[in-house]
Formats: C-alpha cells, structure tokens, sequence
C-alpha cells in the first residue's frame, strides 16, 4: 500500500471521526507550532525496522560457570517473545492502554473519540494513540533516534508527527500479528528505574522474568507507562497503587479477569524489591572482576567487535573466570598490601598453560575496581606498568643462549665482581656505566645457579655474547608481545619499545627496566609449561548472540615459539628459586608452598617495582608489587609494605609471597605435578 494511499484512508478516518477527534490526537501544544508541521524528520522512515522487532538488547559477561559478572548496555532491556510474556501482562497494557487493540487497524478514530469523552468526564483510562502508534513512537524515540533533535522530533506536539505515526501503524497493521506488535511495544516501552521493556521491568520490580508476572504485578507495570516518574512505586508507592488499582479494575470490567481474582490483587501489596534499580552498567558492577572484566571488553575490542555491537547486540558472554580462583588471589593481594595502602600496587594474573590456548583463570589486584576516589579503573594486572619487572627478563637471556647454542642450563658461566664495566652497558652518552650486584656471588655458577641467585653481572656478560636484539626478540617470542607493539613515545610513527632496545643495544633490558604487565609476564611462564607453544592469553569461552549463534572472535593463532627441548629445560633451570639458596626459598616457606615449580624474582634498581613469575604443569602466574601513582617512589617490604625513601622490595618478598599463597591456594588439593625433564640437548649446550 502506498504512502499516498495510506495517507488519504488516515484523511477520511480523522473527518469521519470530526473536528473533536482532531483536537485529542493532535492537541494543541503551543498554538501555531502543531498546525506548521515544522519539525526535524522522524528517524523512523518506513516500517521495514518496526517489523523486525530487533531491539538493542544488553549484553552478559559471566564467569565460566555462566554465572553474570557485568552487563553492558546504553539502554538496559532484555527483550523477550510473545510467547514469554504472561497473559495477566498483556492483558493489563490493552485494558488500560488500547482495549479495543485487537479490533482496530493500528489507527482507532473510535477509541480516540471514546477516551476523549471519558477523559472528559474524569475517567482517566485511555489515551488517543493506540498500541500500534505508541510503538512506533517509542521505537522512534528509544531506538532509531541517536540526536536530541531526532528525539524531540519524535514527541513533538505537531501534525506531522502524528500523521506519520499512524501512517506506519496501518501499515504494520497489515504486516504484523497482534501479538507480535503487542510484545514489541513491551520490548520497547519505558518502564522508570532504568528499566526498557517488560523483561528487564520484570527483573527490576519483582525479581522474576515476564512470563511469571502476576495480575497486580502486570497492573502496576501497564499503569506506569503512562508517566514512569508519577508512578514511580519507590518513589510514590501510593500514586502507583492508585494507578495499579485502575488498572485491576479495568481487567474486571473487560472480562479479563473475575470480581474474586479482582478483588485479591486489590489486596496485595505492590510488593516491589527495596532496591528496585537496573543493574551497574559496564565492569563497574563487576566487583572483584572488573579488572578481568574490562580485560575482556579490550580483547573483544581488538578482535573487531564494538562497543555498540556489546551494548546494543544482546550478546551472552561465557569468560574463563573461574570465581573461586578469583577470590583467592584477591585474597592473596590484600593479605600482602591493603587496598587503601597508598602509592603501593599489587596485582597476579594466572594461565592455565596448554598447546592449544593459554586460558586467562583469573587476575586480581587489591585496588577496588572503580572510578570512586581510591579506586582505580586502569587495567593493572594486564596493562604495561612503567617500572619494569627487574630480573625476571633474565630468562630471555638464557634462553637465547640455549637457543643458540651457546651453553646448557648445567654450564658454568662467569660472575664478574659488582662494579663490573661491560663493553656493551652504557649511559645515553655512551659513557660505560659499572654493572652492579646486590650481594656477593661465587665467581662463575651454573646457568641454573645463576637464575636461582640472579647475580646482575653474569646476565650482562652473558647478553655480550648473545647480543642485545636477540634477547628483546625472544622475550616477544615468548609473550611479551607489547614490546612490539607499544610505541616508545607518544610521537606518530614511533618505534616500539622492543624496537628501541634493539636499536639502541640497550643493555639493560636483561635487567628488566621495559614497562611490564603481569598479565604478559604469566603468559610467558605458559609459554614455557606448554613446551614452548606461545598462545593469546584467551579470556573467552564462547560469545553468542540473542538467538545462541556463535559470534566470530578473530584471535591470534597458536604458534610453537621456542624449541620444546629449550622450554622444558628451561623449566628445570628455574626449578630452584624456591629451594635452597633461591631469591624466594623464605617466601615459599612462609606460605606452605610444598609442589615443583619453574620460578623467577626481579626487582628494579630504585626499588618503585619487584615482580615474581612461577610456573607448574596446571597454572602459570606473575605478581608484580610496584608504584601506581603519578609520582613513584621506592617501596619499602614491611607488614604491608609502604612507600619510603630508599626502599628494599625485591621479588622474593611480597611478590613471591602473593604469587604462593594465591596459587597455592588454587591448587590445594590437587596432587603436586612434576615437572617436564630437561632435553638432554640443553643441559651440557653445545646443541646444533
């Protein structure tokens, strides 16, 4: 049917119903302005979207039981079919909103006529737009329109809007079932509290879904559309009782429901929840999982998807957390720094290593997740924090050195003295600039030895021979993928941190001074327990649309980044960290930590950050403690550990500390898993 032909039948029902019948539907709302039409176009152009009945629709984050952890959305409404709206709701939006809804043809002269007299007489039931015309109205105001000239347009007091209105509701009239246009206005409608439709209205109010509403329950909701805030049952439980009470009585006269069903919903109590209220958008109401959370909203940034396509497209969500673990490790970071202690971070990020994805279990920070005064919202645990990790780095060292052949995990290497002046290690002058030790140290140890008591002198005299682009190569190889990708500076066309310290021959990136996440770092140690397969570090189960559809999310693939020979030997060198001699043996002994594992501390040279990363067969962690504020200062290790002047965190402190009891409580249970053997190839060197 034609848009001239729709347009006239409107023409002749609005003479056929008269001049009275014209001033109801159009009224007269600032004079000269409704007769002049002069508003901005409706974002509503035809009814091919009406339709559809696809409404934005928020999305769910859970957790791997899929239990939910956030929801996203600009608009909170969980839409719902026909079929799983209750009757009594139904019911209740005709009776008091368009009785004669299922007789007319989307535009009701009649019924305008009616309310008209009635509204006259102080009856309050009905308005003049039918469901139909509402719909489309509430569809054009909540959905198509995205500028505030789009959205006054679409509740202008003017001819032009409502002739276009009733103009689509014939035609969706003639397009649509009844009970399809019905369960779209509910979809679409605004029910106060935050609350889009009638599936999220039943959620807010009473706690239930939209199929279990009740007589008094569904009479509340169809009297409150008519003004959400008049009728607010928090706010003004009386007027919502009054209205309610309107509504039930509308049922009884129609038929709906008997003077005995009438009578008890009369009688109860509006009964909506204390806290009635759509829920936290975004990670904020994630709690404990927000930095989780909002690493996950990254990851889908980076494979493509939107942040509209999240807030609008209904997806469920299903991630990795496991929430037990979560409360662990939250456990273990504010048992070692308060989450109110200034200037001093701490946060971990476990892996479940595998050759086929490296799965994100859980990651934790003792900051409170927000963006209140204390909190924070910066992604800490899987954010590069500027500090660095100290000599963790040092397994790219030696891992180059077996890579390339140079040496096994049970060769002795040299030791200088502390004051050692090496060829390579310079100042931005060029000025040699003595490498220095924190302790005194045998004059040559095993590779193994060497990793357990981190002596700095050995490392720098070991990247002599590897060479410096080499190490920086290996540490991306093995997850530190940042390097490659975060620019040195702010300036456009920058090179990448990575790319830097290997043009410049930065010596010192063996001694961990690069920006580092925790994240990343717990990637690495998967890298290694997975025989040397590198994987994305994956906080995703699935993703799926409203209807249960797969949604594509392109990741990085799967790649074999070291020799599995060099990644299980290198787990057996890191194997004595926490035994005798090892920079976190009292650590480990403090927390009860009693099962094999591939471990490694570094601490930076002012003492502003001190990392641990550990690694058994099940999971791979790292716990960085460092700075968070804008100005840095040097932690000192006390019972929390504090900011100070000189400062003496190292790795093997509260890291170490973090990283046992949070792993060690995760794994309580599970019998200890022995670590791979070293490849025979990588223990003497030597290998081709």
């Amino acid at each position: 049917m034609s848009a001239r032909t729709l347009l006239g039948r409107l023409v002749v029902m609005i003479v056929a119903a008269g001049l009275v019948l014209a001033a109801m539907v159009f009224p007269a709302v600032g004079g000269a302005g409704v007769f002049a039409g002069q508003v901005v176009e409706s974002a509503v152009g035809s009814t091919s979207d009406l339709e559809s009945g696809v409404l934005p629709a928020a999305s769910t984050v859970t957790d791997s039981a899929g239990n939910p952890i956030a929801y996203l959305f600009d608009q909170y409404r969980v839409p719902v079919k026909a079929a799983q709206i209750s009757p009594a709701m139904k019911a209740a939006i005709v009776a008091i909103e368009d009785k004669r809804f299922y007789e007319h043809g989307g535009f009701d002269p009649l019924g305008a006529a009616r309310a008209l007299v009635n509204n006259s007489n102080g009856g309050a039931t009905q308005g003049a737009s039918t469901l139909t015309e509402q719909y489309v109205k509430n569809y054009d105001l909540y959905v198509a329109a995205t500028t505030d000239a789009q959205r006054r347009a679409a509740v202008a007091p003017s001819y032009a809007r409502k002739l276009k209105e009733a103009e689509l509701a014939i035609s969706l009239d003639h397009k649509v079932s009844k009970d399809d246009i019905l369960a779209d206005y509910l979809n679409v409608v605004y029910f106060g509290n935050g609350a889009y439709g009638v599936g999220a209205a039943a959620r807010i109010y009473f706690g239930t879904t939209a199929d279990q509403l009740t007589v008094p329950q569904a009479a509340l909701l169809a009297g409150m559309v008519q003004s959400p805030s008049d009728y607010d049952p928090l706010l003004h439980p009386d007027a919502a009782k009054g209205r309610r009470d309107v509504v039930i009585g509308q049922l009884r006269d129609q038929g709906s429901i008997t003077p005995d069903q009438a009578n008890a919903a009369l009688q109860s109590p509006i009964g909506v929840q204390a806290t009635a209220a759509a829920p936290a958008e975004g990670c904020i109401g994630a709690g404990d999982a927000g930095f989780f959370c909002a690493y996950v909203l990254s990851y889908l940034e980076q494979s493509g998807i939107t942040a509209d396509q999240l807030e609008t497209s209904g997806y469920t969500i299903r991630t990795t957390l496991e929430r037990g673990a979560l409360d662990k490790l939250k456990a273990a970071v504010d048992g070692q720094v308060p989450p109110t202690q200034p200037h001093v971070a701490d946060v971990i990020s476990v892996i479940e290593p595998g050759t086929d994805g490296h799965r994100v279990v859980a990651m934790a920070a003792n900051r409170t997740y927000g963006n209140k005064p204390g909190q924070s919202s910066y992604g800490l645990p899987y954010i590069p924090e500027n500090m660095g990790a100290g000599s963790v780095y040092k397994i790219f060292t030696a891992a180059t050195a077996l890579e390339q052949g140079r040496l096994g995990i049970d060769s002795i290497i040299d030791v200088p003295a502390s004051g050692y002046t090496s060829p390579i290690y310079r100042g931005p002058s060029g000025t040699p600039i003595p490498v220095r030790n924190d302790g005194t140290y045998a004059p040559q140890l095993s590779l193994t030895q060497a990793l357990a008591e981190s002596p700095n002198t050995a490392f720098v005299k070991l990247e002599e021979s590897t060479g410096i682009p080499p190490v920086v190569d290996m540490a991306e190889r093995l997850g530190l993928t940042s390097l490659a990708t975060t620019p040195a500076t702010r300036t456009r066309g920058s090179q990448s941190i990575g790319d830097v310290a290997k043009s410049q021959r930065q010596a010192s990136f063996t001694l961990g001074v690069s920006p580092t996440s925790s994240l990343e770092l717990a990637n690495v140690m998967a890298t290694l327990a997975s025989h040397g397969t590198w994987c994305p570090p994956n906080p995703l189960l699935s993703v799926t649309d409203r209807s249960g559809a797969p949604v594509t999310v392109t990741q990085p693939a799967c790649t074999q980044a070291l020799d599995p020979g060099i990644a299980d030997s290198m787990m057996n060198a890191l194997s004595h960290d926490d035994g005798p001699g090892g920079t976190s043996a009292a650590a480990a002994g403090a927390m009860g930590w009693d099962r094999p594992v591939a471990a490694k501390t570094g601490t930076t040279q002012q003492y502003k950050s001190a990392a641990f990363v550990g690694a058994t067969p099940q999971l791979a962690g790292a716990s960085i403690v460092f700075d968070d504020s804008n100005a840095p200062r040097p932690i000192c290790d006390g019972s929390p550990p504090y900011s100070c002047g000189s400062g003496n965190i190292y790795g093997g402190k509260a890291p170490a500390r973090t990283f046992y009891r949070g792993v060690g409580d995760i794994l309580a249970g599970q019998p200890p898993a022995p670590l791979p053997p070293p490849d025979p190839r990588y223990v003497t060197g030597g290998a081709s």
